[in-house]
């Protein structure tokens, strides 16, 4: 399993129009194959600045879901609301403590 880790940034006026999208689209993105976990954050000092934390079984479930009408439906509305362009991370996860 790993983690995917985007960072997005967006014009101000266009984040309530990210978060209703992401209300209607987080259970398909979750319920996507091999997707173990979806999360939604916001930077606590940059209102402007989001990341999703996803965690999926493996590489290639990320790359069907990033290949799939989903994906293009998600990135399709939201890319042309961002300030900034998006940062993405794949990362293992090493340690995990609850």
């Amino acid at each position: 399993m790993f983690v995917r880790i985007v960072k997005l940034s967006f014009h101000p006026e266009h984040i309530p129009a990210f978060l209703d999208n992401f209300e209607l689209m987080k259970e398909h993105i979750r319920k996507s194959p091999g997707n173990r976990l979806l999360e939604l954050y916001q930077d606590k000092n940059n209102p402007e600045v989001f990341f999703t934390y996803s965690y999926w079984e493996t590489e290639q479930d990320l790359e069907n879901y990033r290949q799939s009408e989903l994906f293009y439906e998600v990135w399709s509305f939201t890319k042309k609301l961002f300030n900034a362009a998006p940062e993405a991370w794949s990362v293992d996860k090493l340690v995990s403590l609850n």
